[in-house]
């Protein structure tokens, strides 16, 4: 059965802000080791945020094809979430590796809320199974790298309750707002 307009809208609106959103967490890795790749004594840190930035472009190379394969147009804030994101990761990781991974656990906090309604709703449509199984993946991979992150600190991170509310916002932000643009 061919999904009605309405899904075929709701699921190219899906693929926009994962893409988005995939894009931006390569970004946030990029600019904790800009930093982090940089100064002796980082490498555990570097590394792991390397391991993570790895699985990120994965999802990000899932997404860019289907992007190209079912003709869904990118976000046009992408130019905006590349910046953004690079400079949050630097950020970050020049306050400290505790702020880098209070970032990363913010960050996927919010992932992991949205993964989980774009599943629960394609669940209930059983409207896309590919694109279902590749969020179930990703938001454990997701997951993950939250756990990593409080793991190696980030609840100690240096105002860790305000950092973790203006990032998780921002996020909130740039999901509703790539969702549509």
């Amino acid at each position: 059965m061919q999904p009605s307009q309405h899904m075929k809208t709701r699921l190219a609106e899906m693929i926009r802000v994962d893409h988005a959103g995939e894009h931006g967490a390569v970004r946030i890795y990029d600019g904790q080791l800009a930093v982090f790749g940089k100064i002796k004594g980082m490498e555990k840190t570097a590394e792991l945020v390397r391991h993570m930035a790895e699985q990120e472009q994965e999802h990000l190379d899932h997404f860019d094809k289907l992007i190209v394969d079912r003709d869904v147009r990118p976000t046009a804030l992408g130019p905006l979430w590349n910046v953004a994101g690079f400079a949050l990761g630097a950020a970050s990781a020049l306050i400290g590796e505790k702020a880098a991974m209070a970032c990363t656990a913010a960050v996927e906090t919010e992932i992991d809320a949205h993964y989980a309604s774009q599943m629960e709703e394609l669940a209930e449509t059983e409207a896309d199974e590919a694109l279902l199984a590749a969020i179930e993946k990703f938001r454990a991979e997701e997951a993950e790298h939250k756990q990593t992150a409080i793991d190696e600190g980030a609840e100690d991170a240096p105002a860790y309750q305000m950092m973790t509310k203006v990032i998780r916002f921002g996020c909130r932000a740039a999901i509703s707002i790539s969702e549509k643009l």
